[in-house]
């Protein structure tokens, strides 16, 4: 299993509409960065993701897992662009912000302490492990 961390602004997509998707889970569409897009091809069904807000809390706040592999993005015709399904998994007994991850050790290499622009982006195991106790739920 591979883990990721998917960014959103909350006024456009939040955490709450995400659950309210249910087990259907939604298009993670819209990306239209490379490396971001080639995260998500090398995604497979059952993959884990924290859920982030960017801009307005900038924390992680809850996991998500990957329920279709990648596909064209139905929000555009151009054919370089493509997306995952994602549905929520639970969510974190307490947000875990950017500043907290900045200072945590462990994390000093975490792509989301490097490059906060990558709007989709790997995790590894161990981060995985270290931000789930800090958001107070099980790895």
């Amino acid at each position: 299993m591979n883990y990721w961390l998917f960014k959103s602004e909350p006024d456009t997509w939040s955490w709450d509409q995400q659950v309210a998707r249910g087990a259907v889970g939604e298009e993670w569409h819209g990306v239209r960065n490379y490396q971001a897009r080639n995260n998500m091809r090398a995604m497979r069904i059952g993959d884990l993701g924290f859920f982030y807000h960017s801009n307005i809390g900038k924390a992680v706040v809850g996991i998500v897992a990957v329920s279709a592999l990648s596909a064209p993005d139905s929000t555009t015709d151009d054919v370089r662009w493509d997306c995952v399904h994602i549905r929520a998994v639970r969510p974190f007994a307490r947000p875990v912000t950017l500043e907290e991850c900045k200072v945590q050790p462990g994390l000093e290499n975490m792509v989301l302490v490097n490059n906060t622009r990558l709007s989709v982006q790997p995790v590894r195991p161990e981060e995985w492990r270290i931000v789930c106790g800090m958001g107070g739920v099980a790895p």
